[in-house]
């Protein structure tokens, strides 16, 4: 891959903070756009910043709990941050690579194609896929060249702690219980290493407007997480489930990754029980 400037945005968050310094190990001149260095939503942060080839856009709001008591806030972060996004790579030529996610809703087939229906199940879904429309609007009427990159759930090292896996690795380390909502539910989990590497392969053969289902095309349950946890940290510690879901909770997703690989040579390295293994043995820990 050849040297490239590149910017992200999202640049302290989980996944932007590990692309950031994927990319400037590569060789890569990065600048790092993170949250105290302005908003992504006002034009006067864009103004500021140097012409680059590729932007990855991170930046946003992403924890579905939250997205149900603040709509509004997600879709201004996520489409209005987008849209200022595109404006900046339509003034100085550059290509977009935007971070996005399953928006499919209730599946209709597994494994999910990048083709399928959407219907967004959330308000944060629903702000994504207007951000994906919005850049292939920019793509269409102003030749914007963009990547979308549908990235399902991500886990490793430096996770905030109310996300699945890293909840249920602080209660196992607290040795007591294991509290889930519902142990039913199945999600195709991807590891930030390859979630990484499938946001970096977007750089290859920018050109239109093109989608990218990355995940590990394999969907697990709940239980079978804690139980990958509990086998990995070597505990057998009682689980309780509310058995309650959460609104418009869908009951399993599992994308196909055939197009990414085909078209971008990706393919995932790291399976759950290896991640998990890493997280629990302090493996991989990011600077």
């Amino acid at each position: 891959m050849a040297r490239a400037r590149t910017l992200v945005t999202g640049a302290t968050g989980f996944v932007g903070r590990a692309l950031a310094l994927a990319l400037a190990e590569a060789g890569h001149a990065v600048t790092a756009l993170g949250r105290g260095d302005g908003d992504v939503t006002d034009p006067a942060t864009w103004g500021q910043l140097p012409a680059v080839e590729h932007v990855f856009h991170l930046a946003g709001r992403n924890f579905v709990p939250d997205s149900w008591h603040d709509p509004a806030g997600f879709l201004h972060a996520n489409v209005t941050g987008t849209a200022r996004a595109l404006d900046y790579c339509r003034s100085t030529g550059a290509h977009l690579v935007l971070a996005s996610t399953a928006l499919f809703g209730t599946a209709r087939r597994l494994p999910i194609r990048e083709e399928d229906v959407v219907e967004p199940s959330n308000p944060y879904a629903l702000s994504k896929l207007l951000a994906e429309r919005s850049c292939a609007f920019y793509a269409s009427a102003f030749n914007v060249p963009v990547t979308v990159i549908r990235l399902v759930n991500v886990f490793g090292p430096g996770q905030r702690a109310e996300f699945l896996i890293p909840a249920i690795m602080d209660q196992v380390r607290r040795g007591q219980r294991i509290h889930v909502k519902i142990l039913a539910t199945r999600r195709d989990f991807v590891f930030i290493d390859d979630a990484v590497a499938g946001l970096a392969a977007a750089i290859t053969r920018p050109g239109g407007y093109r989608i990218f289902n990355v995940g590990s095309g394999v969907s697990h349950s709940v239980q079978e997480v804690v139980d990958i946890v509990q086998k990995a940290a070597g505990t057998q510690l009682p689980v309780v489930s509310d058995e309650t879901l959460r609104a418009n909770e869908i009951e399993d997703v599992r994308v196909d990754i055939t197009r990414v690989h085909d078209l971008l040579g990706w393919a995932p390295r790291v399976t759950l029980e290896q991640g998990i293994a890493r997280l629990c043995h302090g493996q991989g820990e990011r600077r």
